[in-house]
């Protein structure tokens, strides 16, 4: 079994910054792409940012109403992804939730499969 696990999260003034963290732990031989996405109350999960796996260039893609505001990036060795937020806005308000393409070994056969963490809330509010 694979989990991830997002942390922190938080209540945080309109122009600040928070850096989210993801850990995935388990049965993690490696992991493909890695993602954050967000739902706001009413809305559907949009994806946020993502990143490719370092075999694959480490490539980055990000939502247009988050380019130049986040960055994402991951430590391989630690099996970890991040997100730094800058110049939050209200609409930024959202629960976050990471997502990895973890490959996994069972009896000799790699197999790759989707896994999302519980979700971290985000709150931009003065």
């Amino acid at each position: 079994q694979v989990q991830l696990v997002e942390s922190g999260g938080g209540l945080v003034q309109p122009g600040g910054s928070l850096r989210l963290s993801c850990a995935a732990s388990g049965s993690v031989f490696s992991i493909n792409a890695m993602g954050w996405y967000r739902q706001a109350p009413g809305k559907q999960r949009e994806l946020v940012a993502i990143i490719s796996s370092s075999i694959s260039g480490g490539r980055t893609n990000y939502a247009d109403s988050v380019k130049g505001r986040f960055t994402i990036s991951r430590d391989n060795a630690k099996n970890m992804v991040y997100l730094q937020m800058n110049s939050l806005k209200p609409e930024d308000t959202a629960v976050y939730y990471c997502n990895g393409n973890v490959v996994s070994v069972n009896a000799g056969l790699a197999y790759a499969q989707d896994y999302w963490g519980q979700g971290t809330q985000v709150t931009v509010s003065s």
